[in-house]
């Protein structure tokens, strides 16, 4: 076994001390509004909360997940993130199916259109006189029906099913197996990998958006629960806050006068990032060979 010289320790050294040093500077926000959230608003507005909470309450906790608001907004989230994964990755799967195959009429030219969708759009006010004219406009399809299709996703599942053996087709177009036998009992099972990591980045697009709500909802039952945290965001005083929220978290905070609306913005904020974080682990045996799919030549 080769000896390390110390050279070859210092830069070792050097590189774990910047890896170190890199994961703290990505991890640390995350702590510090853990902390804040867990410590009484008051006491926080003192400084000095910075790796341990000073004086420990999850009642910020408690107002945010009793109030009725908000709740309604995490149902919308987590119906809109589930239907619109299952939607999207089902349409632009089978979109992907049929353009893998090499016999398809007209498959260059659909797919340079496909592509040309991805560097030119039609902007903001057409997209918008277009929902409009659809009649979508506060409507829960207007979260699953624009999302259905993604065209780099479509890619990268067609660069995958191309990789599959034709022979598993063709074999299964002998013993008499439809098209939708084969996409449905050979390919899907195969598309594991692929399925699960496009799962996971389409499921974080539908829960972290909240651009698209505040263009197309006015309806607050219909308001994500990402949109209602941008809006808690933009508040600088706890009046702001009470505004999302249903009366009986205002007379609690009014009543007890220990919260602020950083403390209340820090615990939404943990309630709505912890959700897709535990998803992670779950499907990260699937990363490795998954991420790596759009990355080969055809």
């Amino acid at each position: 076994m080769k000896r390390i010289g110390f050279s070859d320790r210092v830069m070792i050294g050097m590189i774990y001390m910047a890896l170190i040093l890199l994961s703290f500077s990505a991890l640390y926000p995350f702590w510090n509004s853990l902390v804040v959230s867990l410590n009484v608003g008051i006491d926080t507005s003192k400084g000095g909360v910075v790796f341990w909470p000073r004086e420990f309450t999850l009642e910020n906790y408690k107002i945010i997940l009793g109030d009725d608001k908000l709740l309604n907004g995490f149902v919308v989230s987590i119906a809109r993130t589930v239907v619109g994964t299952i939607s999207a990755i089902i349409m632009t799967s089978m979109l992907a199916y049929g353009m893998s195959k090499s016999h398809l009429m007209g498959r260059k030219f659909y797919m340079i259109f496909f592509v040309f969708t991805m560097y030119f759009g039609g902007g903001l006010i057409p997209t918008f006189l277009l929902i409009r004219a659809l009649g979508m406009m506060n409507t829960f399809a207007v979260f699953i029906i624009p999302a259905l299709i993604s065209v780099w996703n479509m890619i990268i599942f067609r660069t995958f099913f191309k990789s599959l053996p034709v022979g598993l087709e063709e074999s299964a177009q002998i013993d008499g197996c439809s098209i939708w036998g084969i996409y449905i009992r050979i390919i899907v099972p195969l598309s594991g990998p692929v399925i699960a990591t496009l799962s996971l980045f389409t499921a974080v697009a539908h829960w972290n958006d909240w651009f698209l709500p505040s263009i197309y909802i006015t309806d607050r039952e219909l308001i994500p629960i990402q949109t209602i945290l941008r809006e808690t965001l933009n508040a600088n005083i706890v009046t702001d806050m009470v505004g999302v929220m249903d009366t009986a978290s205002v007379t609690n905070m009014q009543r007890s006068q220990q919260y602020t609306s950083k403390s209340l913005t820090m615990a939404m904020m943990m309630v709505v990032t912890l959700p897709i974080i535990a998803v992670y682990p779950f499907l990260q045996k699937y990363f490795v060979k998954g991420v790596m799919i759009g990355s080969l030549k055809e």
